[in-house]
């Protein structure tokens, strides 16, 4: 089975994220694209920066200097040198305020270059994980992807902290080297041998260190997804008393995390010391080589003394050096895996075809649809040759037993994902071709398993900010409560539309929390409404008077002589109380379309459709004796606000039962 349709990337593309080379390639590959992506905040952070290191060069050769001209002079009685102790003195104050000046605008734009840089990095993998299809999410588990946009990117940006102290004291570096060739060759030799060694001693790190350090990445995504998999089961581990169990499987996971970051800690812990090192060891050279010096006299006390300091200051851009260079290991293992994601192939380029907004409902049309899922022998046909047309305003129930394409039919329809062969088209254009926006305010999917944000009732209704003057107002928030039967549950809320819900609507029953939602996708009158049994946990009343808003009219907009418009419904149904409210039913088996028509057309030449309505059927009556209810009850049946007597909060019974 073969799309009609092309996934080559376009000439276009933007450049792949990924770093490539060896290590020292791969380095100045991800500090240069971090700096070029702040190119004048690290301007000047490495400007300030160059000038500190310059400054504190400054500092050694005025201490020289003085020592030579004033203090060595005034130690012997000179009087003159006496006097010139002042301006020694403001000497030595200015090049002190000018380091600490430039110590503080060099702090001040590091750390607003390292901000940005990994605010950038965040919204470029929220905004691809946005644009990838449901397939790749659902192959990835959840504690990788917030490991990916919380402590990768972390770990991809730390080197930006010091990088502008290491990359302005380069200065510093060019700067005593040349003054101490100017001061003694031996002692510029010795002094600069240090720097050989400390790049040995960072090879050998960063060979330990890479490893090390991919492992515990590694280990903090698994931490997160044991860790999110608990929560989001709580109600399952609590019901079964398997909190031993998850608390076991945790406390293994940390203890490996535990274990992976002490390796970390123990290759730091022998690579600072060693870098802490080579400077004073270099001091102690330069002091014993300079005494020979002097003794020879080939350089005077001051030149050792300058020497000796400038050796002192130089273990500054040595320690920044292996700052940055203790960080690039943990940088590159952080990049590589937010690059994965950046990296990942977009398979449903979005449309630019604009599709109009009209009064009636949507005409949707499947043309030879397959779909192909992954299987052990290869992809497998799910979906195969699937036509189906829905004319405007009709409401039809799709349905089949388990297993037989029906949620990955209907996920077609809102591009959840595209189909492998063949088109789905809304009034005659290619789903593939329409622009997103207009897809998104025309077709509202509803799933079976209702998500309710931790926000106001409103914000879960609209999806907008208070101040977006596109928002749906108050009046349509309440028509859409009043259509999915859940305005009466609001009301009796305190504050209402403004009622905070809990954490996934903790404080609304199951039933309440799929109209709650049914309520967002009316609330944007939409012209194909598709139902994955979205009225499953809903009483089968209120999902009778539901269905019979909808074909009676309301969500797709105005029609031409005032009326309401009716939206296009498909809904994936398992009630038969579900089935006799549609215009047509669409039997699907084995992937693929086995026969449409009304209920008694099918009962009377599907086999399979008459098997599965017998079972529907005897499930039905088996939940209605559970609750004592009858399934055929109609809306005139049910209290003025539309919810069963059962379904309204205690204090709005007790509210209705004062006003009678």
């Amino acid at each position: 089975m073969r799309s009609n349709r092309s996934n080559e990337v376009p000439a276009d593309a933007p450049r792949r994220a990924e770093l490539t080379g060896g290590a020292v390639r791969r380095s100045v590959q991800l500090i240069v694209r971090g700096i070029r992506s702040q190119p004048r905040t690290y301007l000047l952070a490495i400007s300030t920066s160059a000038v500190f290191g310059a400054a504190m060069v400054g500092v050694s050769q005025a201490l020289g200097a003085v020592t030579d001209s004033v203090v060595v002079p005034a130690l012997e009685g000179d009087g003159d040198a006496r006097g010139r102790v002042w301006l020694a003195g403001l000497a030595l104050l200015g090049v002190a305020l000018t380091l600490a000046l430039a110590v503080a605008g060099r702090r001040i734009f590091a750390g607003v270059g390292y901000a940005d840089i990994q605010a950038d990095h965040r919204r470029a993998v929220t905004r691809q994980y946005l644009r990838l299809p449901m397939s790749w999410h659902r192959r990835h588990p959840t504690g990788q992807l917030l490991s990916n946009a919380s402590s990768d990117v972390e770990a991809a940006t730390g080197v930006f902290n010091p990088l502008p102290f290491a990359l302005g004291v380069v200065v510093m570096i060019g700067v005593a080297a040349v003054a101490l060739l100017r001061v003694d060759g031996w002692l510029a030799l010795t002094a600069l041998g240090v720097l050989p060694l400390a790049v040995l001693a960072n090879v050998v790190f960063q060979r330990a260190m890479s490893p090390a350090v991919t492992r515990a990445q590694q280990l903090r995504a698994e931490v997160a997804d044991v860790a999110h998999e608990s929560f989001e089961a709580a109600l399952l581990v609590k019901s079964l008393g398997t909190e031993d169990r998850e608390e076991r499987r945790f406390a293994e996971r940390t203890r490996t995390l535990r274990d992976a970051n002490i390796h970390v800690g123990r290759v730091r812990a022998v690579f600072d010391p060693v870098i802490e090192l080579l400077p004073s060891l270099g001091t102690l050279l330069v002091l014993l080589v300079g005494t020979a010096r002097v003794a020879a006299g080939a350089v005077d006390t001051g030149d050792v003394v300058s020497a000796a300091y400038l050796l002192t200051i130089m273990a500054v851009p040595v320690r920044a050096f292996g700052w940055v260079l203790g960080e690039l290991p943990r940088g590159l293992v952080g990049y590589d895996r937010i690059a994965r994601v950046l990296d990942a192939p977009v398979t449903m380029p979005p449309g630019s075809t604009p599709l109009p907004p009209a009064p009636t409902g949507a005409r949707l049309t499947l043309e030879g649809v397959g779909v192909l899922v992954p299987g052990e022998d290869g992809p497998q046909p799910l979906l195969h040759d699937v036509d189906l047309e829905l004319a405007p305003g009709r409401t039809v129930a799709l349905v089949g037993v388990t297993g037989s394409g029906k949620t990955t039919l209907v996920s077609l329809l809102a591009r959840l994902r595209d189909p492998d062969a063949g088109t789905v088209r809304l009034d005659g254009v290619d789903l593939r071709d329409v622009r997103p926006a207009d897809l998104a305010a025309q077709v509202a999917l509803v799933p079976q398993h209702a998500f309710v944000f931790e926000d106001t009732v409103r914000s879960n209704v609209t999806l907008a900010d208070a101040d977006d003057p596109d928002a749906p107002d108050d009046d349509a928030v309440w028509d859409a409560l009043r259509l999915a039967r859940v305005d009466g549950v609001v009301r009796a809320l305190p504050g209402g539309l403004d009622a905070p819900l809990g954490e996934r609507g903790a404080n609304l029953s199951g039933g309440q929390r799929q109209r709650l939602v049914i309520a967002r996708a009316l609330v944007r009158r939409p012209r194909l409404l598709v139902l994955d049994d979205a009225t499953s946990a809903v009483d089968p009343r209120v999902e009778q008077a539901i269905l019979t808003g909808l074909r009676r009219g309301g969500a797709a907009g105005e029609a031409a002589d005032g009326a309401p418009g009716v939206p296009t419904v498909l809904m994936v149904a398992y009630r038969m109380s579900s089935v006799l409210l549609a215009d047509e039913v669409v039997h699907l088996e084995g992937g693929r379309v086995a026969d449409r028509g009304t209920h008694a057309e099918l009962l009377e030449r599907d086999p399979g459709y008459r098997e599965l309505a017998t079972a529907y059927l005897a499930e039905s009556e088996r939940r209605a004796a559970e609750r004592g209810a009858d399934d055929d009850l109609t809306e005139d049946d049910l209290p003025e606000d539309g919810m069963p007597e059962d379904d309204v909060p205690a204090p709005a019974r007790a509210g209705r039962g004062v006003a009678e």
